[in-house]
């Protein structure tokens, strides 16, 4: 994902009108709003992607913030119409035994139940597939993880949201956040599909160290 000083004059000329540079907004950042919809939204991720960036055009003169902030602010709207997308439909998806993310199952107040859980770091090899994987691939891997831990690291990481923006789009505190991003690395690094591709994959030349004699 492009840094944040790439995009602020796209942000500028998008606020003041341009459609060029709201498209360019558009282009950088719905790849990975699309890979969060999908996971809370399923087949309808599209639709909601594009009702996310109707509305995101629409408000657009009334946000004030840089990037980063508009990061933000549009996974909040995605993540509001993904909820509403599931109160259309009626779906309240059950999790199996074990956990597991079924596209987005909501408790009655519309925020996804989470638990603060104790977490750790996906290693350099799991979290090189994951990153390098196709997205359907790694996004069925995200999907298998419990409700929480699923949306966090998806915007944590996919999205790239700092724990203050996903915990206040979340509704949780930055605490939990973290331990929710952390288990659900953890549970990925531990994934027997993810530890196979991370096998797998070749590894990096070790750089070439000479012997004194």
């Amino acid at each position: 994902m492009p840094k944040d000083d790439e995009l602020a004059d796209a942000l500028t000329a998008a606020r003041a009108g341009d459609e060029q540079g709201f498209a360019v907004l558009w282009r950088t950042l719905n790849p990975a709003v699309l890979r969060y919809l999908r996971l809370i939204a399923g087949d309808a991720a599209e639709d909601v992607a594009s009702e996310t960036w109707l509305q995101a055009a629409r408000d657009l003169d009334r946000f004030t913030g840089d990037p980063a902030a508009f990061r933000a602010w549009l996974f909040r709207i995605a993540r509001h119409r993904g909820i509403d997308e599931q109160r259309r439909a009626g779906r309240r998806r059950e999790h199996p035994a074990g956990g597991g993310f079924s596209g987005g199952a909501l408790d009655g107040g519309g925020v996804l139940d989470g638990r603060a859980l104790e977490g750790g770091s996906l290693p350099a090899a799991e979290a090189e597939v994951i990153e390098g994987a196709e997205t359907a691939w790694a996004l069925s891997r995200v999907a298998e993880l419990p409700a929480d831990q699923a949306e966090a690291v998806m915007l944590r990481i996919v999205a790239g949201l700092d724990v203050a923006d996903t915990a206040r789009i979340l509704g949780k505190r930055r605490g939990a956040v973290r331990i929710a991003t952390m288990r659900g690395l953890r549970r990925l690094a531990a994934d027997p599909q993810v530890r196979l591709r991370a096998a797998e994959q070749p590894r990096s030349p070790r750089p070439e160290t000479t012997e004194k004699v």
